[in-house]
């Protein structure tokens, strides 16, 4: 995990505080940090919530783990130190962003629990875990990218929920459909 290795940064408090921001926006800002399989609707369900959030006039905005991997996670790869670190970068950014009053929407598998606690423990009450039950097969059903196909013919290394964990949450926030039962909701 990265740590600041300068002992000459300092943090500069904006002008502008939060609770001037909310009011401003009309409403209070927190992170919706989604988590599940590849495949499993993270990313359409942050979408389809991000669209009407903003048609109610609440500003929000996706982080996703795809296109973050564009720009702000480009050097890193896939392994457990790699995603841990990906996984701090976001909560970092989250964090800005839900301080600026926004409503940050995460799609990211964010496969480790020790992660994700460490996000939530830097958001406090402003974070919200959804875990995006969907079942390991149905997944494979959706495979768009074909990438469980690739997984399983051993082209992709350490791909989660094969050969690589998934520590699905312990008790989040909320739970959208039912691993492993018929009451999927994607």
């Amino acid at each position: 995990m990265s740590s600041n290795k300068s002992s000459n940064v300092t943090w500069h408090a904006g002008s502008v505080d939060l609770a001037t921001r909310e009011k401003m926006l009309g409403h209070r800002s927190a992170t919706v940090w989604l988590t599940g399989l590849s495949g499993s609707g993270k990313s359409t369900l942050s979408g389809i919530v991000e669209a009407e959030l903003v048609k109610r006039r609440v500003a929000a905005y996706v982080l996703d783990g795809d296109n973050v991997r564009h720009g702000l996670c480009a050097d890193l790869g896939f392994g457990e130190k790699d995603r841990e670190e990906n996984i701090r970068r976001v909560g970092e950014v989250a964090k800005l962003m839900t301080d600026a009053g926004l409503v940050v929407l995460t799609a990211f598998i964010s496969p480790f629990r020790a992660d994700r606690d460490r996000v939530r423990a830097m958001l406090g009450d402003r974070f919200l875990e959804v875990h995006v039950a969907t079942t390991l097969a149905l997944c494979e059903e959706r495979d768009s990218k074909g990438l469980y196909a690739r997984a399983r013919r051993g082209e992709i290394k350490d791909f989660t929920g094969l050969d690589s964990p998934y520590e699905a949450p312990l008790s989040p926030d909320v739970v959208v459909g039912e691993h492993g039962g018929d009451k999927e909701v994607n």
